[in-house]
């Protein structure tokens, strides 16, 4: 099923999000306090959808499996005074088709594939919300 993205970007911040860089994941522990992770990720402008590749057992990932369907995150690229920060619902799936767009997105985004642990998932967010400044 295709998915339409649900917030509009602009050209400066979407280009801004191509770069290689790292960006803070945050998810919520079970106790409701924040976990913030530096994270490769990639973003697909025209669906809207982060992919965040980790290990199932990843902190990162046992959070968003454990919030069930309500998983809310925000990821944040900083570079000095300019940013963009991608808010929405998180999904972990094991799915081989969507391991392997993960990993094709990474391996042209940051021009190496991403660690192949055995345990490997995607986290997947829906964005709906972005925020920026200086873009």
């Amino acid at each position: 099923m295709s998915r339409k993205a649900t917030v509009e970007l602009s050209a400066a911040a979407r280009s801004f999000l191509t770069g290689p860089r790292t960006a803070a994941l945050t998810t919520l522990r079970p106790d409701g306090t924040p976990h913030v992770t530096p994270v490769r990720f990639t973003f697909d402008a025209a669906t809207g959808l982060v992919r965040v590749t980790t290990r199932a057992g990843a902190r990162k990932a046992r959070n968003v499996a454990a919030s069930g369907p309500a998983a809310r995150t925000a990821l944040c690229q900083a570079d000095g005074m300019r940013w963009v920060t991608l808010e929405g619902r998180a999904t972990v799936t094991h799915d081989p088709a969507h391991l392997a767009e993960a990993v094709r997105r990474y391996t042209e985004r940051y021009r190496t594939p991403p660690p192949d642990p055995p345990d490997l998932v995607v986290i997947e967010i829906a964005v709906d919300r972005a925020l920026s400044l200086n873009l």
